[in-house]
C-alpha cells in the first residue's frame, strides 16, 4: 500500500512474476504502475506491505540483481554511451574488463554498438530506448523490471528488444514490463497483471 496524502497509489495490491516469464503490467495512465515499479527498488516508499524477492524482503544486495529502465531517461546525457554502460556495470560491482565486455555486446546486440563513442543527448529518442535497455542489462541481472520499453520506436526496434526480453526470461531471468500497446503484450507475455485506482 502507497498513499499520497489522501490519494491512495497502491491499495492492497498483491502479484508476482515466475521465474522464466515475460510478464505484462498493464493498466490505465495514473493506475500505480510506475509507483509499483520504483516500491520494487525503494524508490517509494510503502506505507504497508514489502516487496519480496525469493520469498524474502528486498533489500540493497537484492536489489544490485535487478535492473530497471524508469519511463523517463536514467541516463546522464552528456556522457559518452559506453563509458556510461561501463560505470553502471562498475557500480554493480563488475571487473573493469568484465564491464567493458558486457556494455560492447549488449550495444552491438542493440544494433547501437557505433554508437558507443556518442554522446547520449545525440542519439535519437529509438536509440536512447535500445541504450537504456543495455544499461538494465549491463550486469546480467535476475529480474528485469521495465516501464514502457517499447513506447516510441520504430517496428524494428521494438522486434530487437522484444526478442532481447524474450531471449532474457528463456535463460531464467524474471521480466516485468508496462506498456499501452496490448499488441505488443499480447506478442510478448505469458501473462499480464492487470492494475487499475492501485
Amino acid at each position: 500500500t502507497r498513499r499520497y496524502g489522501p490519494l491512495t497509489a497502491l491499495d492492497g495490491l498483491s502479484f508476482s512474476v515466475p521465474t522464466g516469464e515475460v510478464v505484462g503490467f498493464l493498466g490505465p495512465n495514473g493506475a500505480g504502475k510506475t509507483t509499483t515499479m520504483r516500491a520494487v527498488f525503494g524508490l517509494t516508499d510503502l506505507n504497508a506491505g514489502t516487496v519480496r524477492w525469493n520469498g524474502a524482503p528486498v533489500g540493497p544486495a537484492e536489489r544490485r540483481r535487478f535492473g530497471y529502465m524508469p519511463e523517463e531517461r536514467g541516463l546522464y546525457p552528456g556522457m559518452l554511451v559506453g563509458e556510461q554502460l561501463e560505470y553502471l556495470g562498475r557500480l554493480h560491482r563488475m571487473s573493469g574488463t568484465d564491464a567493458q565486455t558486457a556494455s560492447k555486446m549488449w550495444l552491438d546486440r542493440l544494433g547501437v554498438g557505433d554508437r558507443a563513442r556518442s554522446k547520449v543527448e545525440a542519439l535519437s529518442h529509438g536509440n536512447q530506448q535500445r541504450v537504456q535497455l543495455a544499461a538494465a542489462l549491463v550486469h546480467g541481472p535476475e529480474l528485469l523490471v521495465l516501464d514502457e520499453p517499447l513506447a516510441g520506436l520504430d517496428p524494428a526496434g521494438i522486434d530487437t528488444i522484444g526478442g532481447v526480453l524474450v531471449e532474457q526470461a528463456r535463460s531464467g531471468c524474471c521480466v516485468l514490463f508496462s506498456s499501452h500497446q496490448l499488441d505488443q503484450v499480447e506478442d510478448l507475455c505469458e501473462s499480464v497483471t492487470i492494475i487499475d485506482h492501485g
